[in-house]
């Protein structure tokens, strides 16, 4: 095919109904998407698995979202093969990275078409794998390490502070001890025994295995108290936060369980301990910020595992085991 060439059709991955897990992912030949006048069209070189992906499957808006049958995943790494008539950011040809629309998804296909507005360029040197994997988790983390007044351009390098990240081995919590340390902040990190190592190599100063009595209590080793602590397990609760934060600590928790979005309501006026929700916005500057920021070599995507397009289903399925450290891609 040309440069450009428009398929009629292609390959996709999609699920027709709540549940099922891996089972349910079946292979079909449709048609490549039009796209609309402030779309482009990608080829997908990779894609990654989010906990939200997962959860859509699940049932988590049931009976809302989705529209069966339904192709999943919202992170995509490729090329533009094509351009809508009022797209002017980008041409044919130029690499991209994509948080696709919640609603819609479609990442797990050979083309995929998708807003400008939710597009940025890739920058050289970075892989396709590597890219697919920051748009939700990179952003979550970066959110969240905004909310608590994180800078990453040198302004922020006096100070810091005492943060305790939680799941520091999940796609999110991996990038978030990298972006913590880059804002000169001192890290205690949570994860499993197994990846104690690779946590501290990207930087945490204290990691405690999440299982043992120090670790559910969140007791840092030097006994300090945290000024924040970012919450990325949707199992801990405010009870075990509290007692653990400074006089005037804050928990930003991105995975609140229904005990922790009450005790956002109930501190959300505190001038004291409190805890606060942040939500995922898409933002083309941050993603940008952070592509930029893996490209100069300040951060890393964690890879658990690739797999190729014809082993979805396996990726999928380790996304589901709960067992992934970092990222699972999917690559075509």
């Amino acid at each position: 095919m040309a440069a450009g060439e428009r398929p009629a059709t292609m390959r996709a991955v999609q699920y027709s109904g709540y549940g099922g897990g891996a089972a349910a992912l079946k292979f079909v030949e449709i048609p490549v998407p039009s796209v609309k006048k402030d779309e482009v069209l990608v080829k997908v070189e990779a894609a990654s698995i989010n906990q939200s992906d997962l959860m859509t499957q699940k049932g988590m808006m049931r009976p809302f979202h989705p529209k069966f049958p339904f192709i999943p995943v919202n992170n995509v790494s490729g090329e533009i093969v094509e351009v809508g008539s009022a797209v002017r950011e980008f041409k044919v040809g130029d690499k991209v990275v994509s948080k696709l629309d919640f609603w819609t998804a479609g990442g797990l296909a050979e083309y995929v078409a998708t807003s400008d507005k939710l597009t940025v360029a890739r920058p050289a040197g970075i892989s396709a794998a590597d890219a697919a994997g920051v748009p939700v988790a990179g952003l979550t983390a970066l959110q969240a390490l905004k909310a608590i007044g994180t800078k990453f351009d040198g302004s922020g390098t006096s100070g810091g502070a005492d943060v305790l990240i939680t799941a520091a081995s999940s796609g999110v919590g991996t990038y978030a001890v990298q972006l913590a340390k880059l804002g000169n902040h001192r890290v205690t990190a949570t994860c499993g025994a197994r990846n104690l190592g690779l946590v501290a190599g990207l930087g945490a100063d204290e990691v405690l295995d999440y299982k043992t009595p120090e670790g559910a209590a969140l007791s840092s080793p030097s006994g300090k108290k945290y000024d924040y602590i970012v919450n990325i397990s949707n199992k801990n609760k405010w009870s075990v936060f509290k007692p653990r934060l400074s006089s005037h600590g804050r928990v930003v928790d991105v995975a609140p369980n229904f005990g922790n979005f009450v005790a956002s309501v109930v501190t959300l006026f505190s001038r004291r301990k409190k805890l606060s929700l942040v939500s995922l916005k898409m933002s083309k500057e941050d993603l940008g910020l952070l592509l930029e920021l893996m490209r100069e070599g300040k951060i890393r995507t964690v890879v658990d595992s690739r797999h190729p397009f014809e082993k979805a289903a396996d990726a999928w399925a380790r996304s589901l085991s709960g067992h992934a450290t970092g990222k699972v891609i999917v690559e075509m």
